[in-house]
């Protein structure tokens, strides 16, 4: 039998959404925080660049000029309202993680220190602006920290190196998740009045990415398995500069400090592409800039074949590479053997963000439904939920707002829940599915490596979903999903011990990755248009006549999808006053 733990709330995932939002449940309720990792080691302490707000530090800024960047970088799919909720927010999100203990970069006035950041411009485009607070280039490494640091202090209690494997909904109404403790491979269920889903994204899904290897979109799948629609899966984000091969994240940051982009003439191309902001326009143009540059015979080969392109950091100087950007240039230094001080640093785009996934309200509670219906009891926040304010295309230092803004309304949220909500029954069955999974991948019968299926998937997500896409492309990879998912019912586990069983877990990873694969493949191919990060080149124009809306896809086990759609929310079109700003229109940097 499993064993059963009853806790007023459960939060799977120790990020910055999850670590938010238990610091807002009030003392004399439960709250148990699950995670994969040590809390410490959660995907938001990899974040480099900063975190944005128009605090106007540094220089005049203004929330209205963000919203609009938001709205502008989004490809016009965020919905607006949202967006305005956020970005208003922002300052006094960014105070109050100040007053908690962060150690923001200063400047020499002793303020909070801001930087420029892709995207990000003053008075509508005009030029851009200091709007993204930083810790040199470990700001989610800080932030991660701090919020730990709340938690414990507030009692949260954490169940680290905890697997979740199923979600509990019954009728309408979330009651728990069971779980994998790693340790020994026992099952447990927390059954729940309130559950927060804030699992992270699935970069893990594609060859080259800058997600950790917990970027398993989890959250994601155990909500669609479960009959919640996913929103806007076909928008992935490619960051324009991961290291070459490894995709391992070379912040906005360092663009931000003064750095460009090069090719093999030695070229600063970006000005062609976007002659205003240059190498600080939004990371879906930089990226498919690159891979332009790459066709047209402009990249730089590498030995085994590979191309890349070059950011030069060399002329900021020894004192701003090791002061502002250490992380990013002992990446270099340490993985690729390049002295970023006197060379240039290879690059090419990597997996970065989702921007779509379980579809929320502004107060982190899950839509069961396009129309509007809530799911009791269940809540979602950070990369794994869509709420939405990134849209097709998330701007540079938005992430860390997100999960700062929304993980904290979801926690106010979940404990004005508390204060009415009674306990469910827990079904008696509730572990069943799981432990019927352990024994079939345990019983060492099958003849299918899981790490084989990974490989073939990310490959396959790569080539065929990944900067540009065709139907041609896009076809190939959902037939090669659908016949991975046939072959992972033969998956076997070949260590059989059910200590710190570290196989175990990446079979049940894998199926999530496989549930996620299904969902972006095929609302990639629904959508015939280019959008932000979703690049058609079978469909080039961006489409507002039939596209301007938000995709919900339903899950079904034989890959028979229903798809409805959702309008987006344009609030500040009809209300702003001045609607030239924000009338749809192509982006011009």
């Amino acid at each position: 039998m499993a064993t059963v733990h009853n806790v007023d709330v459960v939060i799977v995932g120790a990020g910055g959404a999850g670590l938010r939002a238990a610091i807002e449940i009030p003392q004399g309720y439960t709250c148990a925080v699950l995670t994969k990792v040590y809390p410490s080691r959660s995907h938001t302490g990899t974040a480099q660049g900063g975190v944005c707000a128009a605090l106007g530090n540094e220089e005049y800024d203004e929330p209205i000029w963000h919203i609009y960047d938001t709205v502008k970088g989004s490809d016009y799919l965020g919905d607006q309202d949202a967006i305005e909720i956020m970005c208003n927010d922002a300052p006094r999100a960014i105070i109050e993680l100040e007053h908690m203990g962060m150690p923001f970069s200063r400047t020499p006035e002793g303020k909070i220190a801001q930087r420029r950041f892709g995207g990000h411009t003053k008075n509508f485009g005009e030029a851009p602006v200091r709007r993204a607070c930083y810790s040199a280039d470990r700001t989610g490494h800080v932030m991660q920290h701090t919020l730990f640091e709340n938690c414990i202090k507030n009692g949260v209690k954490f169940f680290s190196e905890y697997h979740v494997t199923d979600l509990l909904i019954r009728d309408g109404r979330c009651l728990g998740v069971v779980a994998i403790e790693i340790a020994n491979s026992e099952v447990h269920v927390f059954h729940a009045r309130a559950v927060m889903l804030a699992t992270g994204g699935y970069g893990r899904a594609f060859r080259i990415t800058s997600n950790a290897h917990v970027g398993t979109g989890d959250g994601m799948f155990f909500a669609w398995r479960n009959g919640v629609p996913l929103e806007d899966m076909e928008f992935v984000q490619f960051h324009p500069t991961g290291l070459w091969k490894l995709g391992i994240l070379v912040s906005e940051a360092a663009r931000g400090e003064g750095g460009v982009l090069r090719n093999v003439t030695g070229e600063r191309f970006m000005e062609r592409y976007a002659p205003t902001v240059k190498d600080l326009a939004p990371r879906d143009m930089v990226s498919r800039a690159i891979i332009t540059e790459i066709r047209e015979g402009r990249g730089i080969k590498a030995p085994d074949g590979t191309e890349f392109m070059y950011l030069d950091l060399t002329h900021l100087g020894k004192e701003v590479i090791n002061t502002k950007l250490p992380e990013i240039t002992g990446f270099a230094r340490t993985y690729l053997g390049v002295e970023p001080t006197t060379e240039p640093i290879p690059i090419t785009p990597t997996t970065h963000y989702a921007m779509g996934g379980i579809p929320t309200d502004y107060d982190a509670q899950v839509l069961a439904d396009h129309k509007g219906k809530l799911i009791q009891g269940l809540y979602a926040a950070g990369e794994c939920a869509c709420v939405s304010v990134h849209g097709a295309n998330r701007l540079g230092t938005n992430s860390l707002l997100d999960i700062i803004v929304f993980g904290r309304r979801g926690g106010k949220a979940i404990a004005a829940y508390l204060k009415d909500a009674d306990w469910a029954k827990l079904p008696a069955d509730s572990d069943a599915p799981t432990r019927e999974r352990l024994a079939r991948f345990m019983k060492g019968g099958g003849k299918e490596s899981a790490a084989k299926l990974r490989g073939e998937l990310q490959d396959v997500m790569m080539d065929d979903c990944g900067v540009f896409r065709t139907e041609e492309g896009l076809k190939r990879a959902i037939a090669k999903v659908r016949e991975l998912s046939e072959r992972y019912k033969e998956v076997t586990v070949r260590d059989d011990s059910p200590v710190f069983n570290t196989d175990l877990i990446e079979v049940f990873e894998l199926e999530s990755l496989l549930g996620v694969a299904d969902s972006i493949t095929a609302s990639a191919l629904n959508r015939t248009e280019s959008r932000g990060a979703h690049n058609r080149e079978d469909h080039p124009e961006r489409d507002d006549d039939k596209w301007l809306k938000h995709t919900f896809i339903a899950y079904h086990p034989e890959g028979r999808h229903e798809i409805a759609y959702k309008s987006v929310n344009l609030k500040l079109w009809k209300e702003d006053g001045d609607e030239e700003h924000f009338k749809p229109k192509p982006r011009v940097y």
